[in-house]
């Protein structure tokens, strides 16, 4: 790793899979297998060979519950088995599992494969891994301003305390802002992923498919964030 400078917070829209087996003649649901198999080799990497600390995934959004229904319940299965199997490399490389997004709509095996996850990892110390399930950066906001409201309410919190640390302790997770984040499959948008949390982050994104996002991918998207010129709002 030496003096090559990473970023701190990392998110990965995982964009693609869909598209990428349309593409082969298969099954949508085998371009989700994919692009989950490639994800554990990617994590593997970056846990092994970077300095980054934390890693967010956008893994299923609030709206994503709109597809297929087959779809959806097959990515339900999957996430099970993700989190029950898959992410023992992840978990053998000490790094903690958190999540963010509403239970609710949830099933029940995934909410316990979840359960399980956090608590085997809650004292792994290499890095956070941080998976943005039934995730919605606008539903997070909503979130975080009714807790601060309860609390305000019964008299735990002055308004006038209310800070930057206040709102990012009382997000889904208190992690440090994103610094860097790649959308795979060339499209140019965010999608509603941590929008509080990327307000000064760096963007890129790469025409490949999730399921083709390899390590090499990563470190050529890796060196266009080294190009810049982070200034957020000062002039130099």
């Amino acid at each position: 790793m030496g003096n090559v400078v990473y970023p701190k917070h990392l998110g990965i829209i995982m964009d693609g899979n869909g598209r990428w087996a349309k593409e082969k003649g298969l099954n949508r649901s085998l371009g989700h297998k994919a692009g989950a198999d490639n994800l554990i080799k990617l994590l593997d990497y970056i846990y092994k060979n970077t300095s980054i600390k934390v890693v967010s995934l956008y893994a299923f959004s609030t709206e994503n519950f709109k597809r297929d229904k087959n779809e959806v319940d097959y990515l339900m299965k999957l996430f099970v088995t993700l989190f029950n199997s898959k992410l023992e490399s992840i978990k053998k490389n000490n790094v903690k599992v958190v999540f963010s997004g509403r239970r609710e709509n949830l099933p029940k095996n995934v909410l316990e494969a979840m359960d399980k996850t956090m608590e085997d990892t809650k004292y792994n110390t290499r890095g956070i891994l941080n998976i943005c399930l039934n995730y919605g950066g606008d539903y997070e906001i909503v979130d975080m301003t009714k807790k601060i409201a309860k609390q305000v309410l019964e008299g735990n919190l002055k308004i006038e305390d209310i800070t930057k640390e206040v709102v990012s302790k009382n997000l889904y997770q208190d992690l440090p802002p994103l610094d860097f984040v790649i959308r795979t499959s060339g499209e140019k948008r965010i999608s509603n992923f941590m929008i509080y949390q990327s307000s000064y982050a760096e963007y890129d994104f790469p025409d490949t498919y999730f399921p083709d996002f390899d390590s090499k991918c990563l470190e050529e998207s890796l060196d266009n964030y080294r190009k810049r010129d982070r200034r957020f709002g000062n002039v130099k």
